[in-house]
Formats: C-alpha cells, structure tokens, sequence
C-alpha cells in the first residue's frame, strides 16, 4: 500500500476549549455546554444525529440512502463544529476520491482473496442467479454506500475518536471493536463466535485503517466494497441474505464457511483481516497516528 500519502491529522490540536467557556457558566447553557465539550458528550450527540439521519434514510428507495449518506457527514461536522469546537479534517473534500478508491482496492482484495480461498478448499460454489444486472448492481451500491458511511461515522469517526481522547488509541480500538462485535449479535445467524469474529476482523480492521489514515473516506471505501462485493456474490452480509448477482452453496465447516452468518463469519477473514491491520497500525505509530492515554487534569 501507498503511504506516502498518509498524513494523520493531530485532531486534539484544534480542541478550543475556552471558546465559549465564559458564556452562562452558572447557568444551564453553560453546564450544557461543557457536557457537550467533554468527549463522551460530543460522542454521544454526534451518534444520536448521526443515528437518527441513518434510520430515515437507510432503507429509502434509490438514492436516498445515499442522500442519507451525505446528510450524516454534514451532521457529523455540525456536531463536531458546534460541540466539540474543533474542524473535521477526517472529512474533507481534498484528496477524498482518491482515500475513498484507495480504501474500495483495499476491500474488493480483502473480500475476494477470502472467497478465492474458501472456495479453494472446496467450501464455496457459486451459480448464476440470473437477475437483471444494473438494477441488483444499482440497489447494492445505494444501500451499502449508505451503511457504510453512516457506520463509519458512529464507530471510527465519533466513538474512536472521543475515546482516544480520554484513553488512548489502543484503549478506543479495543472498546469499539468489542462493541461493533456486540452490535452485530442481533443479526440473523449471529452467534457467540460471530460477534467475536465481526470484532476482530471489522473492528480491529476499519480501526486500524482509521487510525493510519485519519481519513473517513478511506475507511467508509474499504467498508462499502466489503459489504458491497459480498452482496453482488451472493454471499450473507452479517446474516442477511442479499439478492446478488450469484447464489452460492457452502459446503463443510461453519468454522470455514461462516455458515448462515455469511463470510465474516469464517476464520479466513478473520486471519487476514489481521494480517492487515498489524501493518496499518505499525504504520500509525511510524506517522503519529496512536495517541496516549490523557493525562488527569487535562
């Protein structure tokens, strides 16, 4: 991978902390205000809009979970700008294609080198489903670039981001891969195994690439040609069965096929999901990238 690119962003640095601090301080705008400075107070706004933009729009016909999609990122700055009082570089326009394509390669590769694997051994075979094309391709695209957008928003771009601030970057990969594990225990087929699977492989994964590249766009690329791509092949994305491209037979081991859970599921992608994120995160240490534990008092 490129990282010469790679410019992590010290996003502490634009915290502002008295603006504003001298408005109302006895009063209820004031002990608002600083609730909503405090990290767990911008994390906690930020995922409620950016929650409730997702629920409206996610499952809309056509485009709209797309406009749902850049609804949350001008949430997501209105909340950052206004309560956190600091700048989102994390989303900005300049270079965004390129993060956004370098993140959907990433992806597409981790995706179908899997599923290469797997049906190596014997444990995928796909057929033709025999659908119309564009319109499968053109609902997938929508949806997942809605999902993709969205969840990145909650897990790296808030939560990560406002727990490395009280904890550390170790500490905040580690608490929002577990719950992004525990978020995916509700899907059909979900099972012990899988939200351990889901936490290691797309949360230590998107979190690692959010903490080398500081960049949303590169993270919500990976995520949208994972999910994407699994759909199109016709294999379960988190336990839901997508209308693909293809039908696929799963032959053998849960442990190797993911079972009705779908490829997240299997230990293949677990094993590589690591494999790439060991560099990315050494890489974020090389360029800055890991924050320490904050300091009391700050």
């Amino acid at each position: 991978m490129d990282t010469t690119s790679a410019t992590p962003h010290d996003t502490d640095t634009v915290l502002d902390e008295e603006r504003g601090g001298d408005e109302d301080r006895g009063g209820r705008g004031g002990r608002f205000g600083r609730f909503a400075r405090h990290p767990l107070g911008w994390m906690l706004t930020g995922m409620v809009a950016v929650g409730l933009v997702s629920g409206l729009t996610a499952t809309g016909p056509g485009p709209v979970p797309v406009l749902g999609a850049a609804a949350a990122v001008a949430v997501y700055r209105l909340v950052m700008h206004r309560a956190a009082r600091r700048s989102t570089p994390e989303t900005g326009r300049p270079g965004a294609g390129r993060a956004a394509l370098l993140g959907g390669g990433t992806g597409l590769a981790f995706v179908l080198v899997s599923t290469l694997l797997i049906t190596a051994f014997g444990s995928y075979s796909f057929s033709w489903a025999g659908g119309d094309v564009l319109p499968i391709v053109r609902t997938a695209v929508m949806v997942q670039i809605g999902a993709a957008v969205t969840e990145e928003l909650l897990f790296r771009a808030l939560a990560l981001q406002a727990l490395e601030q009280l904890w550390g970057s170790r500490a905040a990969l580690v608490i929002t891969s577990l719950f992004f594990g525990v978020a995916h225990l509700g899907a059909p087929g979900a099972n012990p195994w899988s939200g351990v699977a889901i936490a290691l492989e797309a949360g230590v994964l998107l979190g690692a690439a959010f903490l080398w590249r500081r960049n949303i766009w590169f993270v919500a690329g990976l995520h949208f040609t994972w999910n994407t791509a699994e759909q199109l092949l016709g294999i379960p994305v988190s336990g839901h069965a997508p209308e693909g491209l293809f039908t696929v037979q799963t032959h053998g081991s849960a442990l190797l096929t993911g079972g009705s859970f779908g490829l997240e599921a299997s230990v293949v992608p677990v094993l590589m999901a690591l494999a790439l994120a060991v560099p990315m995160l050494v890489l974020a240490h090389r360029n800055g990238g890991m924050k320490g534990r904050r300091r009391a008092g700050r």
